[in-house]
This record gives structure tokens, sequence and C-alpha cells, in this order.
């Protein structure tokens, strides 16, 4: 009887383990409905400052010179690392210093956060991230 009380009171405090630790994971995959605008695209050009090619999302920083002449750091959101380099990408095709042209989704907050859909590099080559929403 003991014994049955115990496993109970385990696999309670095993689901709420569970429960606490899988949310933030859950809550941190989120729609690109939610965080970029759909409607719009933008385009920005710049160079890059940084390359964070990683799982869930890869990240480039770019460095882009606004309308009034000052610089401001814009970050691009794409998929996983994993699935670029099942589309051709390579970290090296996207080496610090490049400059690029880059076309995505706004973020609805206004931020400088861009849902990457395309990189154009100097030397004409396109990379898509196969993954536009709107398609």
């Amino acid at each position: 009887m003991m014994e049955r009380k115990f496993r109970k009171v385990f696999v309670g405090l095993a689901a709420a383990a569970i429960a606490v630790f899988a949310t933030p994971l859950v809550r941190a995959h989120h729609s690109v409905a939610l965080q970029f605008d759909m409607s719009q695209e933008i385009e920005i050009e710049g160079t890059i400052m940084e390359l964070e090619w990683r799982n869930p999302h890869a990240w480039l920083q770019v460095e882009v010179e606004n309308e009034a002449g000052e610089t401001e750091v814009w970050r691009v959101e794409f998929g996983s690392g994993n699935s670029l380099t099942r589309r051709g990408w390579r970290p090296a095709d996207l080496p610090i210093g490049a400059h690029v042209t880059v076309h995505g989704l706004p973020a609805r907050d206004g931020s400088n956060t861009i849902a990457g859909e395309e990189v154009i590099l100097d030397d004409g080559r396109e990379l898509f991230t196969g993954s536009s929403p709107r398609e």
C-alpha cells in the first residue's frame, strides 16, 4: 500500500517537473504571424556584423545606415541552421564584413528585427530561406 502511495506521489512530482521545465520551450517556439507583419515586406542593406548559426533559429546581425545617416543594428531571424544547410546555405556564405541586402517581414513591435526570406550577396548569389509563410 505504501508503495502505491509513493508511486502516485512520484508520478505527480515528475509530471509537475515536466510541466515546469517544458513550458518555456513550448512558449519559445512562436508563430511567424504573431511576431512579424506578414502584409508587408522590408529590405535592408548593410554589412554583416555577426552570424549565429544555431537551432531553433539562425540569426544575422547587420549594420545598416538609416535615412538620417546614422548606423543601426538590425537582427534577421531565419529558420534553423539545419534547415538552412539543407537549402544549400553555409556559414561561410555570410562572412563578417560582407555587404548584403536582406528581404523579409518587419517585426510587429517596430524593432529592428526581420524574418528573413532572402539574402542577396554582393557577388549576385541569392540565398532563399524557402520558408516564406506567404507562399
